[in-house]
């Protein structure tokens, strides 16, 4: 609630007051101690107080960037939006210049273009000693008139972007404005008025000097003297007269010379240049192509020197798998073996003759049964010709004979 713009203000340039101090700024001016004890509850009158208590102007400064209490005022003033003549009575209040530079600064951020060079530009004329903090929590020494300078010609002051304002001969071109006057200008115009009437009086005095001089002459050496000096002075004018024609025709002779000279001059440059122009192309077409064939040969090295450590890696891999997968197998297989003979119980390698005897049985009976069956077929009967007859018998499927 505290933060809050009164309810009654008026909006500047399409936006909330508050809004013309950036984000972050006011968000550390939120923040800080001076905000909240000293600035807290404050109105238009009793805000003077606060603003005669300032000894120095600034924005932020230190490594956090701790917001200055003017700027801290400043924020306040948006807030409750002061009337305008509270902030000219600020601008014009002689005793106090910290006063004077918060409202200057309030108008600067919230007013016209014609108010503020109406009202700021009469301090330019205002040479007192102002001490501002700098961004580094120093203080440095600074003039009113510097002050006023930085908000009417520059973007930003005291870390605040100040708003954009029309040029004050474009305002003057429209007629908003009158042309500025300088507070010396009265201070010239006595001094040029007393220079002008000092002169006149000397003008006087010497023109008094010469009737005095000329009052005791005589009128026939005066005449004399007239006529002899309109002789002298014809003579002179004309050897003036022709010296000016001479000298005139020398004159168009060595210009028109001189301008042939210039001529000769500006093509042999133009030459010269389009001379350069091709060297300096030739030069640079031979160092591009030089670059060209450098790089490109330095890729190909590049290329080279990759393939083959593709090549040594592949081998080297090969080589390392190869003795291993053989050892691997022949591992295995001894593995395989110890295996086999370890999961044969001891029975079994005691009884292994009988086993292999108990195998040996069914071959036995098979070969007997397989000779009774030839001595049942008849094949083998002594009489050649009952056994010639009895394997024909066999091979048709029938009985042999039995004789």
């Amino acid at each position: 609630m505290a933060n809050r713009t009164d309810p009654t203000a008026k909006s500047i340039r399409g936006t909330n007051p508050q809004n013309l101090i950036e984000k972050i700024v006011r968000s550390k001016i939120y923040q800080h101690t001076y905000w909240k004890e000293h600035c807290f509850g404050l109105t238009a009158e009793t805000l003077v107080d606060k603003a005669m208590e300032l000894d120095h102007v600034g924005g932020t400064f230190g490594g956090n960037r701790k917001p200055a209490p003017f700027l801290c005022l400043v924020l306040k003033m948006l807030q409750i939006q002061p009337e305008k003549d509270i902030v000219v009575e600020f601008i014009k209040n002689e005793d106090y210049k910290y006063v004077r530079v918060l409202g200057a600064f309030y108008l600067r951020l919230t007013g016209t273009d014609v108010d503020v060079y109406r009202y700021l530009e009469p301090l330019y004329n205002d040479y007192r000693k102002v001490r501002r903090k700098l961004p580094d929590g120093s203080y440095g020494l600074t003039h009113m008139d510097e002050v006023i300078d930085e908000l009417l010609t520059k973007d930003y002051s005291c870390d605040i972007a100040l708003p954009r304002i029309k040029k004050r001969w474009t305002l003057e071109s429209l007629g908003s404005l009158d042309l500025r006057k300088s507070a010396l200008e009265d201070d010239f115009e006595e001094e040029e008025e007393k220079e002008e009437n000092e002169q006149l009086v000397d003008d006087q005095d010497d023109g008094a000097d010469e009737k005095d001089h000329y009052r005791g002459r005589s009128p026939v050496r005066d005449r004399e003297r007239r006529r002899r000096d309109s002789h002298r002075h014809r003579d002179r004018d004309y050897d003036r007269d022709y010296d000016r024609d001479y000298y005139d025709r020398d004159y168009d002779r060595e210009r028109g010379r001189g301008r042939d000279r210039d001529r000769d001059r500006d093509r042999d440059r133009e030459r010269d240049k389009d001379r350069d122009w091709e060297r300096d192309r030739d030069r640079y077409r031979l160092r591009d192509e030089r670059d060209y064939g450098r790089e490109r040969d330095r890729e190909r090295e590049r290329e080279g020197r990759d393939r083959d450590r593709r090549d040594r890696d592949r081998d080297r891999d090969r080589r390392r798998r190869s003795p291993s997968r053989s050892r691997s197998r022949s591992r295995d297989r001894k593995d395989r073996k110890r295996h086999a003979r370890e999961s044969l119980s001891p029975r079994r390698r005691g009884d292994g003759a009988d086993d292999s005897a108990a195998q040996e049985e069914p071959k036995k009976k098979k070969e007997k049964k397989e000779k009774k069956e030839k001595k049942d077929d008849g094949t083998d009967h002594p009489d050649p010709e009952i056994a010639e007859a009895n394997r024909l018998r066999a091979s048709l499927g029938l009985k042999p004979l039995r004789v």
